[in-house]
């Protein structure tokens, strides 16, 4: 009979003196990842929405390491959002953010001549032969998106997933921290938590990888989970349970 293996401290994460030299100090970004045990999962491991904490999604996007992403964009300026970075960085791509502009411009426009009183965010197809962008377009006339816009969003979303392998995986951004197409919660007027996103994703039948922005890399005082719907115990204890 094999003895149980004891418990030990003796874990190293890295080589020489790697330990003592990436202790976190006070500046450095970090976050506190939290595991998931296999009781605070859900049944269906598949079903949740992945979180990729400390990743950079846009050199996952360039490694080719999905097929679908999904961002924001405008009819006004996309300079400043990632579908610029990923229209530049993309060799096959004929496509800039000035095009990107222009297409959503002319979308809406089109839009407009059929429904007039149209405001829902349209999700635009973006092909980059290398990557499918799904590019959820800010309704016409807004300067922010709401929740309810991200929600019909990534219902549409999952609808032109689904039963398509071809467009999988798929990634979003958190639409959190944007320059161009900013997140409004409208009753605080200011970003909604990330988890809230996350809430509305999932609830819209999303069931891809999130990347959230690098502004959330710096609340390493924080625990985060990596993955959504999080563990039950965490609603126990905000209800003053353990």
């Amino acid at each position: 009979m094999t003895p149980a293996a004891k418990p030990t401290n003796d874990v190293r994460l890295y080589d020489g003196d790697g330990e003592a030299l990436m202790h976190p100090g006070q500046t450095m970004d970090r976050v506190t990842l939290l595991p998931n045990t296999p009781s605070s999962m859900c049944p269906d491991d598949r079903d949740t929405v992945r979180i990729l904490w400390g990743q950079h999604m846009l050199h996952d996007i360039l490694e080719h390491r999905y097929r679908a992403v999904i961002c924001g964009v405008n009819d006004t300026d996309n300079s400043h959002g990632i579908i610029a970075q990923v229209v530049d960085l993309i060799d096959t791509s004929q496509w800039t953010s000035k095009t990107v502009t222009s297409y959503a411009k002319m979308f809406h426009g089109s839009v407009t001549l059929q429904a007039e009183d149209d405001r829902q965010p349209h999700i635009l197809k973006i092909d980059l032969d290398s990557v499918l962008i799904l590019a959820m377009l800010r309704p016409h006339g807004q300067d922010h998106f709401t929740l309810d816009d991200l929600s019909q969003g990534f219902r549409t979303v999952t609808k032109m997933l689904k039963g398509r392998r071809e467009r999988l995986p798929v990634a979003s951004v958190s639409f959190l921290g944007a320059r161009s197409n900013r997140l409004i919660d409208p009753e605080t007027g200011g970003e909604p938590s990330f988890e809230t996103v996350l809430r509305t994703m999932f609830e819209s039948g999303y069931r891809g990888d999130v990347y959230p922005s690098s502004a959330m890399w710096g609340l390493g005082n924080v625990g985060v989970f990596p993955s959504y719907p999080f563990p039950a115990g965490l609603e126990r204890m905000r209800e003053g349970g353990f």
